[in-house]
């Protein structure tokens, strides 16, 4: 037997709103997320959605790397889960990437820091430190200066071409990859890559040399052909080199930044032609896609939608993700690497449908919001009922925090009287609390409980989250016999015996282990007491239902909260044998 918390769905428009959205479920104070379907001429369209403040104070939006390096790949869920210890997180993908190391395609910056260069011909994501987005094309030209004249830096963490020179950061990872005919310079200290500044440091090392260690306080030049032989000349052991990394616009201000594009909603209008780098086969064709925007009072959107599952979700276009965007309020909005790359999580669980056979892909970045206040996972039982089956009777509460904290946790009734109360000096980390029985009473009050926790951290931040679950024992149990329903046409049929407690708002149902109603048995108003019902196999066009497995489920609603039971059952279809008809003998006729 089953019990739940059952769900609404809420419905809404056709395209001009979405025909069909969940309720908003609150992931961490101030985030919520929710599940919307568009029914389309080419079939549903899944779109997940998760909202969150300004960033500002407890919350802030950033580019996350893979494994916290350039080189190599990662899932989404999986850097959520590294992070969980300092921040509660949740977000989507990020950019396109090189398949090969990992290496974004376009712009990174955390904390001001340039690790990787902007793609000039594509939209890049700013986000400033008032907490506002910026999108837009962004230019850079780097340089470096030793004994001699200013000369071009070629790119930032990647392999220099024939002739050219890279500079090499700590972002990239312990060592400058292999690079054959290479001459490399060490730098060391030097300040870390920001942008549009005079970076100075001595030179300590200069060898011909395929690869190097990147040291945490370092730079390192990778130089080839031309390039190469300048470097030995004009960068000496004990000299000073300097560097510099000019963007434009120069985005004064932008603390985070990442790569994407198109470039989706511009002053609230979806945008039709981007005119970016972008193929039409990336644009034109519907695909998984990834997305986020702002709206005009600041607050983050973050969308996936799920493609390429016929039956389940077709995907959008370019286009129809803008118009998608401008339609949830963003003012303005950029797309992410899309396809197989597209994922949602929060705090290490997918959230959506990728489309890869073998399910997430490892990928170069994320983004994320990063909440620090004091979070609560939703109760593990959303109803607690108290009859005796040994079933939804011991619950499980739990809180985190990242930094130093003082915690208040208490547990309220009903009746707002406390049954638990706490207040602690907590260190970072997860604290839960199993509750049984004797921790409600001797007789439970029925209807909604609290879990609420509040915090102050060591910087003086507060924060709060109320999760809330039902004590109801509506429902004391649903039996189902037989358990193995062989259907003739006409048979025994289905018996369901509920138990009922209090009075209720019930409805019967008999449906797929998918979830689709077949026949609805029961709709109404009872009162507490015993009933029986029976299910002739029937669905509701009054036809024979199939062989296989099939669910009854009780759901009611009253003052003590919704509850739920279900039951399996399988049915098997006996054919009845046709009668054998009598064989007719010819007659002999008599001979003439």
């Amino acid at each position: 037997m089953v019990r739940r918390l059952a769900t609404t769905v809420l419905l809404a428009g056709i395209f001009a709103a979405p025909a069909l959205a969940q309720e908003k479920t609150v992931l961490t104070p101030g985030v919520l997320y929710e599940r919307q379907i568009e029914f389309t001429r080419h079939g549903p369209v899944v779109m997940h959605v998760i909202e969150a403040p300004r960033p500002g104070g407890l919350y802030s939006l950033k580019p996350v790397l893979s494994n916290g390096v350039i080189a190599g790949r990662e899932t989404v869920s999986s850097m959520q889960r590294r992070l969980s210890p300092v921040s509660t997180v949740a977000g989507v993908n990020g950019d396109l990437f090189a398949w090969a190391d990992g290496r974004p395609s376009g712009m990174l910056m955390q904390g001001g820091v340039l690790q990787t260069p902007p793609m000039s011909g594509r939209s890049s994501l700013g986000i400033d430190a008032t907490g506002a987005l910026r999108v837009g094309r962004v230019q850079w030209f780097g340089t470096w200066q030793g004994a001699g004249q200013r000369r071009t830096i070629n790119t930032l963490n990647a392999v220099p071409g024939p002739n050219g020179l890279s500079l090499y950061t700590p972002a990239w990872g312990t060592n400058t990859p292999i690079v054959d005919g290479a001459t490399i310079a060490v730098i060391q200290p030097i300040s870390p890559a920001l942008p549009n500044a005079d970076l100075t440091g001595p030179v300590v090392a200069v060898a011909q040399t395929p690869t190097s260690a990147i040291p945490p306080d370092a730079a390192v030049l990778v130089a080839r052909g031309v390039a190469a032989s300048k470097l030995l000349a004009e960068a000496v052991v004990g000299s000073n080199v300097t560097l510099r990394l000019l963007l434009k616009p120069d985005w004064v201000g932008v603390v985070e930044a990442i790569g994407g594009g198109p470039v989706l909603v511009r002053n609230g209008g979806p945008v039709f032609r981007p005119y970016e780098e972008f193929t039409t086969e990336q644009l034109l064709p519907r695909h998984p896609r990834t997305a986020v925007g702002q709206r005009a009072d600041g607050s983050i959107l973050l969308v996936a939608v799920d493609g390429r599952r016929p039956g389940y979700s077709a995907g959008m276009t370019n286009f129809e993700l803008a118009r998608a965007m401008a339609r949830l309020g963003a003012v303005t909005a950029t797309a992410m690497d899309a396809g197989g790359s597209t994922t949602m999580a929060f705090d290490g669980a997918v959230l959506n449908r990728p489309s890869d056979p073998g399910g997430e892909r490892e990928v170069s970045e994320g983004l994320f919001v990063f909440y620090d206040g004091v979070h609560a996972p939703p109760a593990t039982e959303p109803v607690l009922s108290f009859n005796g089956d040994g079933v939804s009777e011991k619950q499980d509460l739990s809180y985190k925090v990242v930094r130093p904290s003082t915690v208040s946790a208490t547990l309220v009734a009903p009746d707002r009287s406390v049954r638990f109360s706490e207040l602690l000096a907590r260190q970072p980390g997860t604290y839960r609390y199993p509750f049984d029985a004797a921790a409600f009473g001797a007789t439970p009050l029925e209807g909604r409980w609290h879990w609420v926790i509040n915090a102050t951290d060591d910087q003086g931040r507060q924060s709060a989250i109320d999760r809330g679950f039902w004590v109801n024992s509506t429902l004391g149990s649903i039996e189902v016999s037989p358990s193995l329903l062989a259907l003739k046409p006409v048979g025994t049929p289905l018996q369901i015996e509920l138990a009922i407690a209090n009075r209720a708002r019930v409805k019967l149902t008999i449906e797929t282990p998918a979830g689709a109603v077949l026949r609805t048995l029961v709709r109404g108003t009872l009162n507490p007491g015993g009933f029986t019902y029976t299910w002739d196999g029937r669905d509701f066009t009054r036809t024979l239902v199939h062989s296989g497995s099939y669910v009854a489920r009780v759901t009611t609603e009253n003052a003590f909260g919704p509850m739920e039971l279900a039951e399996r059952f399988t049915v098997k279809r006996v054919a009845v044998p046709k009668p054998k008809r009598k064989s007719k003998r010819p007659v002999a006729k008599p001979r003439s």
